[in-house]
Protein backbone atom coordinates (compact mmCIF):
# COMPACT_ATOMS: atom_id res chain seq x y z
CA UNK A 1 0.00 0.00 0.00
CA UNK A 2 2.75 2.43 0.93
CA UNK A 3 4.68 1.57 -2.22
CA UNK A 4 1.67 2.41 -4.38
CA UNK A 5 1.28 5.81 -2.73
CA UNK A 6 4.97 6.57 -3.27
CA UNK A 7 4.79 5.59 -6.92
CA UNK A 8 1.64 7.59 -7.53
CA UNK A 9 3.10 10.66 -5.82
CA UNK A 10 6.29 10.30 -7.87
CA UNK A 11 4.26 10.14 -11.11
CA UNK A 12 2.25 13.21 -10.07
CA UNK A 13 5.40 15.21 -9.26
CA UNK A 14 7.09 14.22 -12.53
CA UNK A 15 3.95 15.09 -14.51
CA UNK A 16 3.69 18.47 -12.77
CA UNK A 17 7.33 19.28 -13.50
CA UNK A 18 7.13 18.07 -17.10
CA UNK A 19 4.11 20.16 -18.03
CA UNK A 20 5.57 23.58 -17.33
CA UNK A 21 3.71 26.58 -15.95
CA UNK A 22 2.76 28.42 -19.13
CA UNK A 23 0.72 25.67 -20.73
CA UNK A 24 -1.10 24.88 -17.48
CA UNK A 25 -1.96 28.55 -16.94
CA UNK A 26 -3.14 28.90 -20.53
CA UNK A 27 -5.27 25.76 -20.26
CA UNK A 28 -6.79 26.89 -16.94
CA UNK A 29 -7.62 30.31 -18.41
CA UNK A 30 -9.15 28.69 -21.48
CA UNK A 31 -11.19 26.40 -19.26
CA UNK A 32 -12.46 29.26 -17.11
CA UNK A 33 -13.43 31.23 -20.23
CA UNK A 34 -15.30 28.24 -21.61
CA UNK A 35 -16.88 27.53 -18.24
CA UNK A 36 -18.38 31.02 -18.15
CA UNK A 37 -20.15 30.51 -21.48
CA UNK A 38 -23.68 30.04 -19.99
CA UNK A 39 -23.41 33.49 -18.40
CA UNK A 40 -22.05 35.15 -21.55
CA UNK A 41 -24.22 33.30 -24.10
CA UNK A 42 -21.81 34.22 -26.89
CA UNK A 43 -22.20 30.91 -28.76
CA UNK A 44 -25.99 31.08 -28.49
CA UNK A 45 -26.20 34.65 -29.80
CA UNK A 46 -23.70 33.97 -32.59
CA UNK A 47 -25.49 30.79 -33.73
CA UNK A 48 -28.84 32.57 -33.65
CA UNK A 49 -27.44 35.55 -35.60
CA UNK A 50 -25.64 33.41 -38.19
CA UNK A 51 -28.71 31.24 -38.73
CA UNK A 52 -30.80 34.37 -39.24
CA UNK A 53 -28.33 35.86 -41.72
CA UNK A 54 -27.69 32.73 -43.78
CA UNK A 55 -30.94 30.77 -43.54
CA UNK A 56 -33.53 33.46 -42.82
CA UNK A 57 -35.71 34.36 -39.86
CA UNK A 58 -37.75 31.15 -40.03
CA UNK A 59 -34.83 28.90 -39.16
CA UNK A 60 -33.26 31.31 -36.66
CA UNK A 61 -35.83 30.62 -33.94
CA UNK A 62 -35.64 26.85 -34.33
CA UNK A 63 -32.40 25.68 -35.81
CA UNK A 64 -30.32 28.65 -34.67
CA UNK A 65 -31.54 28.48 -31.08
CA UNK A 66 -31.04 24.71 -30.80
CA UNK A 67 -27.61 24.92 -32.39
CA UNK A 68 -26.69 27.72 -29.99
CA UNK A 69 -27.86 25.76 -26.95
CA UNK A 70 -25.88 22.74 -28.07
CA UNK A 71 -22.72 24.76 -28.66
CA UNK A 72 -23.14 26.52 -25.31
CA UNK A 73 -23.51 23.22 -23.43
CA UNK A 74 -20.57 21.71 -25.33
CA UNK A 75 -18.28 24.65 -24.61
CA UNK A 76 -19.29 24.56 -20.93
CA UNK A 77 -18.46 20.87 -20.53
CA UNK A 78 -15.16 21.29 -22.37
CA UNK A 79 -14.38 24.18 -20.02
CA UNK A 80 -15.15 22.03 -16.99
CA UNK A 81 -12.93 19.27 -18.35
CA UNK A 82 -10.08 21.71 -19.02
CA UNK A 83 -10.35 23.21 -15.51
CA UNK A 84 -10.24 19.75 -13.93
CA UNK A 85 -7.30 18.56 -16.05
CA UNK A 86 -5.30 21.77 -16.41
CA UNK A 87 -1.97 20.34 -15.12
CA UNK A 88 -1.97 17.79 -17.96
CA UNK A 89 -0.84 19.42 -21.22
CA UNK A 90 -3.07 19.12 -24.28
CA UNK A 91 -4.11 21.02 -27.37
CA UNK A 92 -7.33 23.08 -27.30
CA UNK A 93 -10.40 20.91 -27.71
CA UNK A 94 -12.57 23.62 -29.28
CA UNK A 95 -11.61 25.95 -32.10
CA UNK A 96 -11.64 28.98 -31.90
CA UNK A 97 -9.78 29.07 -28.62
CA UNK A 98 -10.89 32.61 -27.73
CA UNK A 99 -14.45 33.33 -26.60
CA UNK A 100 -16.99 33.73 -29.38
CA UNK A 101 -19.07 36.89 -29.72
CA UNK A 102 -21.79 37.74 -32.23
CA UNK A 103 -20.57 39.60 -35.30
CA UNK A 104 -22.66 42.62 -34.32
CA UNK A 105 -20.81 43.01 -30.98
CA UNK A 106 -17.25 44.19 -30.46
CA UNK A 107 -16.04 43.60 -26.89
CA UNK A 108 -14.21 46.39 -25.17
CA UNK A 109 -12.91 47.31 -21.78
CA UNK A 110 -14.90 49.25 -19.20
CA UNK A 111 -14.01 52.92 -19.18
CA UNK A 112 -13.14 53.50 -15.52
CA UNK A 113 -10.38 55.28 -13.68
CA UNK A 114 -8.91 51.98 -12.50
CA UNK A 115 -8.28 50.93 -16.11
CA UNK A 116 -7.38 54.29 -17.63
CA UNK A 117 -5.22 55.79 -14.92
CA UNK A 118 -3.73 58.52 -17.10
CA UNK A 119 -7.04 60.44 -17.24
CA UNK A 120 -6.74 61.37 -13.56
CA UNK A 121 -3.39 63.01 -14.33
CA UNK A 122 -4.91 65.16 -17.05
CA UNK A 123 -3.69 63.08 -19.99
CA UNK A 124 -6.51 62.04 -22.25
CA UNK A 125 -6.33 60.21 -25.59
CA UNK A 126 -2.87 60.59 -27.12
CA UNK A 127 -2.05 64.21 -26.36
CA UNK A 128 1.26 64.72 -24.57
CA UNK A 129 0.46 67.78 -22.45
CA UNK A 130 -3.15 68.91 -22.93
CA UNK A 131 -3.09 71.07 -19.79
CA UNK A 132 -0.62 73.53 -21.37
CA UNK A 133 -2.08 76.07 -23.82
CA UNK A 134 -0.81 75.65 -27.37
CA UNK A 135 0.26 72.05 -26.87
CA UNK A 136 -1.04 70.30 -29.96
CA UNK A 137 1.67 67.69 -30.31
CA UNK A 138 0.31 64.13 -30.33
CA UNK A 139 2.27 60.91 -29.99
CA UNK A 140 0.34 58.71 -32.41
CA UNK A 141 -0.81 60.35 -35.62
Amino acid sequence: MRTGIKQISLVVVVAALATGCASAERKLGRGLNNLSEPMRLGEFQRSFEQSYLWDGPDSAYGEGALNGIGRTVGRTFVGLFEVLTFPIPSDPYIKPVKPVYPDSYVPGIIDTSSVKTDTSLGFDRTEVAPMFPGSRFKIFE
